[in-house]
C-alpha cells in the first residue's frame, strides 16, 4: 500500500496554507479552507481529503454541512469534538456575516427580497420560527424580530406580540414569514388563519401587511404573490 503523504510534505503550492498565502483565500476549495480549520486529518488521509469525504457526504453544499452536529461530524476518524465545534462555528460565522445589516437599510420591493432577507436565518433550523419584519414607509426595513419559536411542524403566534413590535418601532407596513423545517412551503390552515387575523388587525392600526412568506432551503410561498393578501 502506497503511504500518503501529510500536508507538509506536499509540494508548497499544494499546502493549504501556503496557497492561501500565495495566492489568496479565493483560489482554494472549500475542503482545503476546512482542512486550514480543522489542522490535522487521520493517520489514513489528509486534512484536505477528509474535508473531501465530509464534503461528498454533504452532497458538495456548505448549507448541507452547517445542519450537521457534532456527534455526526465526530463520525469521522481525525474528527472529534474540538474540530467538529470549529467546522460548525465557521458555518454560523458565515451565516451571521449574511445577516449583517449593511450601512443603508435594504428596501423590500418583492417576495424575492424577503426570501433573501431571511434565508440566511431559517435555511438550516429544525424547528418552526415566526418573524416579523419592520418597514418604514418607504418599505425600507427597520428591524427583523422573533416573535416565536415552536416544534418541527407549528409554532404558536400572539398577534398583539407583532402589532406591539410595530408600534413600538413606529413601523407603516410588516412582513410576516415563518419557516417549514419539512421543505414543503405551502401553508397550512392556520397559517391562512392566522395571515387573515394579523392583516384586518394591523387594518385597524392603519398598518399594511405586505405578505406573509413561508421559507424552506431553497424555496418559498408568497401569499401576495398568490393573490391573497
Amino acid at each position: 500500500m502506497t503511504k500518503k503523504l501529510a500536508i507538509n510534505q506536499w509540494a508548497e503550492e499544494d499546502r493549504p496554507r501556503e496557497k492561501m498565502l500565495l495566492h489568496g483565500a479565493s483560489v482554494l476549495s472549500n475542503a482545503e479552507l476546512l482542512a486550514i480549520l480543522i489542522g490535522s486529518g487521520s493517520a489514513e488521509s489528509s486534512a484536505v481529503e477528509l474535508m473531501r469525504k465530509v464534503l461528498e457526504d454533504c452532497n458538495n453544499r456548505l448549507g448541507e454541512l452547517g445542519k450537521r452536529t457534532v456527534d455526526e461530524l465526530c463520525r469521522y476518524k481525525g474528527i472529534g469534538p474540538a474540530k467538529a465545534i470549529t467546522i460548525l462555528a465557521a458555518s454560523e460565522l458565515g451565516r451571521r456575516r449574511k445577516d449583517e445589516e449593511p450601512s443603508e437599510r435594504k428596501q423590500i420591493r418583492c417576495s424575492k427580497d424577503i426570501y433573501a432577507f431571511f434565508h440566511p436565518l431559517m435555511c438550516d433550523l429544525a424547528v418552526e420560527e415566526c418573524w416579523v419584519l419592520l418597514l418604514n414607509q418607504a418599505s425600507k426595513v427597520i428591524e427583523p424580530v422573533k416573535i416565536s419559536q415552536g416544534g418541527w411542524a407549528s409554532t404558536q403566534v400572539d398577534i398583539r406580540c407583532i402589532l406591539r413590535e410595530a408600534l413600538l418601532k413606529r413601523a407603516t407596513s410588516l412582513v410576516l414569514t415563518h419557516n417549514h423545517p419539512s421543505g414543503n412551503v405551502r401553508p397550512s390552515a392556520d397559517d391562512d388563519r392566522l395571515t387573515q387575523a394579523l392583516f384586518q388587525s394591523a387594518k385597524v392600526m392603519n398598518i399594511r401587511l405586505l405578505d406573509h412568506v413561508v421559507v424552506s432551503d431553497g424555496t418559498y410561498y408568497s401569499y401576495a404573490d398568490e393573490g391573497r393578501l
